[in-house]
């Protein structure tokens, strides 16, 4: 990083016990963050942050609900009095809760927009005073190709839409500070939550993932440190130009 980048450099990952999020928080520790690794178990993130102290940087595992206000608010104060104030916040924390408009509830609507659209707000609200004090910052949400539609994803489709028009939104508020927002949206990356999802569908993981191989122009599945790859262009400050921006990372281009 430049010396135009403040200091300290402290990021701030959700969901970062595994998967995607713990792909990134290593990654931005090896671009010279410190980095809190945020999830709703506290103790899951030790490997997530063990993984960053090995890359010789300053890590720190904070638990909470991102879909809670106070929660968020006291989880933010925490980074800023032991790593320093966070100007890089990466918006990975999400669940899925699949099944079609006819007999998806009321509460399986509410828990998904709560975390992927409620605490992406709530953690964005509450880091960008930081970065206006430090005249930078960066904000970077997961969306997905699930926005442009997928069968028995009503409340996740909505929410990884909704998080587009956030980042293209507050990218216009924020730009003035010089605090870039952008997204990056996956395509079919083998994580968890995919490997769940096959479960919950009754298909073996390996036979769903040769179905979206066959639709995928680069004939892989991704994995979770091509999105963090990705996430780490937009947190440096090589992108200090693109804002507003999504970039889907699926393998081929997307409608």
């Amino acid at each position: 990083m430049s010396a135009d980048t403040p200091g300290p450099r402290v990021a701030v990952v959700t969901g970062a016990a595994r998967g995607i999020g713990a792909a990134t928080a290593w990654r931005l520790a090896a671009d010279g963050y410190d980095v809190a690794a945020l999830d709703l178990d506290e103790t899951a993130c030790d490997d997530t942050v063990a993984g960053i102290e090995a890359a010789g940087r300053r890590g720190l595992a904070v638990g909470a609900d991102v879909a809670d206000e106070a929660a968020v608010a006291a989880a933010v104060d925490r980074v800023a009095t032991e790593l320093g104030p966070p100007i890089a916040l990466v918006n990975n924390a999400g669940i899925v809760r699949d099944r079609t408009i006819m007999r998806m509830s009321l509460e399986e609507w509410d828990a998904v927009l709560g975390v992927h659209l409620r605490g992406a707000f709530l953690m964005s609200r509450a880091v960008t005073p930081h970065m206006r004090e430090a005249s930078w910052g960066r904000i970077v949400s997961l969306s997905s190709t699930s926005a442009l539609g997928l069968f028995g994803q009503a409340n996740y489709a909505s929410a990884k839409a909704g998080l587009q028009g956030f980042t293209k939104t507050l990218a216009i508020e924020l730009g003035r500070f010089n605090i870039t927002v952008n997204a990056v949206a996956p395509g079919f990356t083998v994580t968890e939550m995919t490997r769940q999802t096959a479960a919950r569908a009754g298909v073996p993981f390996e036979e769903m993932a040769t179905r979206w191989i066959e639709d995928i122009p680069i004939g892989r599945m991704g994995q979770p440190e091509d999105i963090a790859n990705a996430i780490s262009f937009f947190c440096d400050e090589r992108s200090g130009f693109v804002s507003g921006q999504v970039l889907y990372v699926a393998g081929g281009p997307q409608d």
